[in-house]
C-alpha cells in the first residue's frame, strides 16, 4: 500500500480503502440551497434596552436638580416680613396708655472692611458664636491629623511592598 493515494489520490490504491470510500460515500456531504418557508415573515425586534437607559438617566437628573434647588432654597434665609399687628380701639373708660417702644434684639451684623488695610478690623462675634467656631476648628484638625495619619499609612504600604519583618523563606533549610 501506498500512503500516497491517501493524501493526494496519486499512486495505486488499496482496494480496502475504495470499498470504504463506495460505503462512506453516501455519507459524504452534499451542498444544498437554503429554503426558508413562505409562511415565515420576517418581523424586526426593536431594542427598547438604550431609550430605556436615556429615559432614566434624564429622569435621574431631572430629579437631583429638583432635591438641589429645594435644599438651596431653603438655605436662603428669606427676608424677615414685617408684622402688622392691628391695635385694640381703647375702651372709653380707660385712658390709652402710653406706647413704650420694647427693645429690639440685636440683629446679626456683617463685618466689611471698609478701613484701610493698616487697620485691622475685629469683628464683633458673641461669646456663644466664638466658642462654636472653636469647637469647630478643633473637629476640622482632628479630621486633618486623621486624614493625614491615613494617607501615610497608605503612602507607606504602596512605596514599601515589602516590610522589613516579614519571613521571607517559610520553609526549614537543612
Amino acid at each position: 500500500m501506498k500512503d500516497d493515494y491517501l493524501w493526494d489520490k496519486s499512486g495505486q490504491p488499496d482496494p480496502e480503502i475504495q470499498k470504504l470510500e463506495e460505503i462512506l460515500g453516501t455519507l459524504r456531504y452534499q451542498p444544498k440551497p437554503l429554503e426558508l418557508p413562505q409562511d415565515l415573515a420576517a418581523t424586526r425586534r426593536w431594542n427598547y434596552v438604550p431609550l430605556l437607559a436615556i429615559a432614566a438617566s434624564l429622569l435621574l437628573a431631572l430629579v437631583a436638580g429638583g432635591i438641589w434647588l429645594r435644599v438651596r432654597s431653603q438655605r436662603v434665609p428669606q427676608p424677615q416680613q414685617a408684622r402688622v399687628v392691628p391695635t385694640p380701639a381703647p375702651r372709653e373708660e380707660e385712658k390709652p396708655q402710653p406706647i413704650v417702644p420694647q427693645p429690639r434684639a440685636p440683629e446679626k451684623q456683617v463685618a466689611v472692611n471698609r478701613t484701610p488695610r493698616h487697620k485691622p478690623v475685629t469683628p464683633a462675634l458673641s461669646k456663644q458664636e466664638r466658642e462654636e467656631g472653636l469647637v469647630a476648628k478643633e473637629q476640622l484638625m482632628m479630621a486633618l491629623r486623621l486624614t493625614t495619619e491615613k494617607l501615610s499609612l497608605v503612602h507607606r504600604k504602596t512605596q514599601n511592598p515589602m516590610p522589613a519583618n516579614q519571613i521571607k523563606n517559610q520553609h526549614r533549610v537543612g
